[in-house]
């Protein structure tokens, strides 16, 4: 009996021991892992690039000409660029190396040919393109009393009922005198107004 005691008492010993021995194990923290390292996959890059062409400024009824802009990567050979311009509804230019356009708001796809190896590709991009036109220069000042602005020091003068217009210059005879309806940044610009060059 004695001997049997023993052996249920060593049994359950062991058990304990097993038991806490698991849980110990079990609240362990765990170390992390030495020398992982993440690793990104990079962004490869595109083949072909078409590049946005830039808001253009024209003067008067002058017109801007436009080109596509493409960037072909390594090994990329671009065959052809073209663009097809609308305006509205309105096809203005389909499929041209460069394109002429007057002030206004326009849709521009710009259409690349590549090759890769031997493969041949295509790629398309449309963006919203402004031609502005330029704001006038100022021809003419208002006067203050007999003075002009230090900008524009040539007075034109109305004299005798508004039916003669003269334009005086510094140094004349008759400038500091002359009270100036307009004043003008040069003679050029005076007689464009209608005014005709004072004899003194």
């Amino acid at each position: 009996m004695k001997t049997f005691t023993r052996t249920l008492t060593a049994l359950a010993a062991a058990v304990s021991i097993a038991f806490s021995g698991a849980a110990v194990a079990a609240a362990a923290p765990v170390a992390p892992a030495q020398g992982v390292i993440s690793v990104v996959a990079a962004k490869k890059a595109p083949a072909v690039a078409i590049g946005k062409i830039p808001t253009k400024t024209v003067k008067g009824s002058a017109k801007a000409t436009i080109k596509p802009l493409a960037k072909a990567a390594k090994g990329v050979k671009i065959t052809s660029k073209v663009l097809t311009v609308k305006q509205g509804k309105k096809t203005v230019a389909k499929n041209k190396t460069s394109v002429k356009l007057k002030a206004g708001t326009y849709k521009v796809t710009t259409k690349v040919n590549y090759k890769l190896g031997k493969k041949k590709k295509s790629i398309s991009k449309t963006q919203t393109l402004v031609v502005k036109k330029a704001a006038a220069k100022k021809s003419w000042a208002a006067p203050k009393g007999k003075s002009c602005p230090a900008a524009f020091p040539v007075k034109g003068n109305k004299t005798g009922s508004n039916k003669e217009w003269k334009y005086h210059v510094r140094g004349g005879q008759y400038y500091d005198r002359t009270v100036p309806e307009q004043c003008f940044k040069n003679t050029s610009d005076a007689s464009k107004a209608g005014y005709r060059a004072s004899k003194r």
